[in-house]
């Protein structure tokens, strides 16, 4: 599925131990990098507080786990003879027509580890050749923002190995496009032709533009790759019609200011989305693959006002297009493309939270759909959708949540609106199993920056702390993607204290509706997400009582300062230029986590950081930590804790026992600093 925000996120790695943590590669790295490392064991000791609690939650989150391992994905490859599938530390296959057949070793890990660990390379992607000549692959290694490339020869199980690539997509049998990322910048596309005497590299597109990201991929229908250069509120696209043997690519339209689109194919027309519509949000468009520019482009459908295109997809003579409507609940609208005033749109389950189409090549009967929608704390459930009569019914595979036991509870979900401080409403997603209190502890999820939703796939442990009485509270507040591109453009540059005042009228909805209170309230956000957090937290630190952050970006400021960092300036469209700006300076200054640190009581923090993040590298968690702990001030003091993973890099670590220390320690930091009884205590009678 095309996503719509203007950072998607490429394949998630198909092994279980990752499938359900941000193992991913962003198409735009917009986070931060520095280039000193401090190396510091001085707040270990202050991990040890948690140490029997960790163990007593690792033992359940394995049990956790274990209950939702067999959840529907789209992780099983099918090509035209075999069903592909990652296994252990290889990729292997068996035939479609013997499926008791013994599976067929594709790919082994050993052999292409060159010297490292086996173990420290996942699967993150897996692509076929048109007639399953070839398989192309890519590995990540979970200890540094490393990827490599295998493309074997089917049938051989030997083939070559492209370091440092981020997409890729087969045009021929013989012939595979891809791009390769340098540091933090992927600006280049390449093509690997593959003949009987070996192989050649030549290279097809070069940017020359510091803040654009460019990717490759394939049309749902096979007929055409595309090549999208994106910046933060501008993009273009090229196209390149696999039928034609020269392969070269073709310019859509040219790359204008303020412009995004995004292209799909249909009966040599290109399906556009593009930001077009009333207000510069997204609508559909149509034009002749043969004249592909901005002068051809016909509307032919847009959304009612308040309704926010998230996804789009075409899918036979379909256009398929995942919104969310004013109320924020997820719907589907389809949009026949030969008579799109025949759109028809079909309403969402009331839980569905996030909407996962599946990958070209997955086993799908002609004019249907097959999609899984899933809530932070509802697995994954397969969906049929069948595109001319408009039937939604569970697809294969399909099943229900799993039912409650006497512990378990099924989820409520409730769609609220919190008013801030102009007067905007603000939705809040709230996630419960039964009647909230002022007792009730509550853990409140916020992102806020760069048009990106805040993330609300399923999470095992996510259900855990449901099934534990927890309430689970997810802002959308402004910066983020949730309602449109209006919705980020309102808290970028000068706007961004929007995005803080938003998250403080989401707490203060929350607690006035009668959910939980102050003291039994924890934030967590991870990356750019905690800079609402970090600035609610020297503004109103009495609104909550302890805060978990991952990866966390606290020096805005100085890093902005700083033109030598690689992503400086493209980031100055997000949160502006204080060297050029004076204003942008005050702004920034105003609201940045470290340099509004006083003298004052604040909520207990842990701060998980990673050795090998570079783009939030362990100095700047440092340097937030040592300041905090200098000016926090209260009776009993806070716990400011920091967690240094080794290894891992700026998405956590993939190996399985990494993340279950990480997540386990979380739970034991939650339930300490809140002083809820773990599961299985006997409750403490109260006076």
């Amino acid at each position: 599925m095309a996503v719509v925000a203007a950072f998607r996120l490429a394949a998630r790695s198909v092994t279980f131990r990752s499938r359900f943590r941000d193992v991913f590669v962003t198409k735009r790295l917009r986070c931060r990098y520095y280039t000193k490392e401090i190396p510091s064991d001085r707040f270990s000791r202050d991990l040890e507080r948690y140490k029997d609690l960790k163990a007593c939650f690792k033992r359940h989150l394995k049990a956790t786990y274990g209950r939702f391992s067999d959840v529907p994905d789209h992780s099983v490859v099918y090509g035209r003879h075999h069903v592909y599938f990652v296994e252990g530390n290889g990729i292997y296959r068996m035939e479609k027509a013997k499926r008791e057949s013994e599976p067929e070793p594709v790919l082994d890990l050993g052999c292409v580890a060159t010297g490292e660990e086996t173990q420290a390379w996942t699967v993150q992607r897996i692509r076929l050749s048109p007639q399953e000549k070839h398989l192309a692959a890519t590995l990540k290694t979970w200890s540094a923002e490393t990827t490599r490339c295998v493309v074997v020869k089917l049938g051989r199980r030997r083939g070559l190995t492209l370091d440092n690539v981020v997409s890729f997509e087969w045009a021929t049998d013989d012939v595979l496009f891809y791009t390769t990322r340098e540091g933090l910048k992927c600006r280049n596309v390449y093509r690997l032709d593959l003949t009987q005497n070996g192989s050649t590299i030549r290279s097809v597109y070069e940017e020359s533009q510091p803040d654009i990201f460019v990717e490759v991929s394939r049309s749902r229908d096979g007929h055409v790759l595309s090549i999208t250069c994106s910046g933060r509120s501008s993009s273009e696209a090229l196209l390149v019609d696999v039928s034609d043997p020269r392969l070269e690519p073709v310019l859509v339209q040219v790359r204008q200011p303020q412009l995004l689109y995004y292209v799909e194919h249909w009966r040599r027309n290109v399906i556009i989305l593009a930001n077009t519509g009333p207000g510069r949000e997204y609508q559909v468009a149509k034009a002749p693959i043969s004249e592909p520019s901005m002068m051809s482009w016909d509307a032919i459908f847009t959304p009612r006002p308040g309704t926010a295109l998230k996804d789009m997809d075409v899918v036979g003579d379909h256009c398929v297009l995942v919104a969310a409507t004013t109320s924020n609940e997820l719907e589907l609208i389809v949009v026949p493309l030969s008579r799109p005033r025949a759109a028809y749109t079909l309403q969402l389950p009331s839980w569905a939270c996030a909407v996962e189409s599946q990958h070209p090549g997955f086993a799908e009967p002609r004019g249907t759909m097959e999609f899984l929608i899933s809530s932070p704390v509802r697995p994954p459930v397969s969906y049929r959708l069948r595109l001319e009569e408009g039937l939604l019914s569970p697809g294969a595979g399909g099943r229900p949540a799993p039912s409650p036991t006497n512990r378990a509870r099924e989820a409520i979900t409730a769609r609220l609106k919190a008013r801030s401080q102009d007067g905007t409403s603000v939705p809040v997603t709230l996630l419960h199993g039964g009647p909230c209190t002022k007792d009730t502890p509550l853990l409140v999820h916020v992102y806020g920056a760069y048009g990106r939703d805040v993330d609300m796939r399923f999470r095992p442990e996510k259900r855990f702390l449901l099934e534990q009485g927890w309430a689970l509270a997810y802002c959308h507040i402004r910066g983020g993607g949730e309602r449109g591109l209006a919705w980020q453009r309102q808290a970028r540059v000068e706007g961004k204290r929007r995005s803080v005042e938003d998250l403080q009228a989401c707490l203060a909805h929350l607690f006035a509706s009668g959910v939980s209170s102050p003291r039994r309230t924890v934030l967590t956000a991870r990356s750019a997400g905690a800079v609402p957090v970090g600035a609610l937290c020297n503004g109103r630190p009495d609104m909550m009582r302890a805060v978990t952050l991952q990866s966390p970006f606290l020096d805005v400021l100085a890093t902005m300062e700083d033109p030598k960092l690689p992503l400086t300036l493209e980031d100055r469209e997000e949160w502006g230029d204080p060297l050029g700006n004076p204003q942008h300076r005050l702004t920034i200054a105003s609201y940045c986590p470290v340099c509004n640190i006083t003298s004052q009581r604040y909520p207990s923090m842990l701060l998980t950081a990673y050795a090998d993040d570079q783009r939030t590298p362990l100095a700047g968690v440092l340097k937030y930590a040592e300041k905090l702990k200098e000016a926090a001030k209260a009776d009993p003091e806070p716990n400011i804790v920091v967690n240094v993973q080794p290894g891992a890099n700026h998405g956590g670590p993939d190996d399985w026992e990494a993340v279950l220390e990480e997540e386990a320690l979380q739970l034991a930091f939650l339930y300490k600093e809140l002083d809820v009884d773990p599961p299985g205590a006997r409750r403490r009678r109260t006076k």
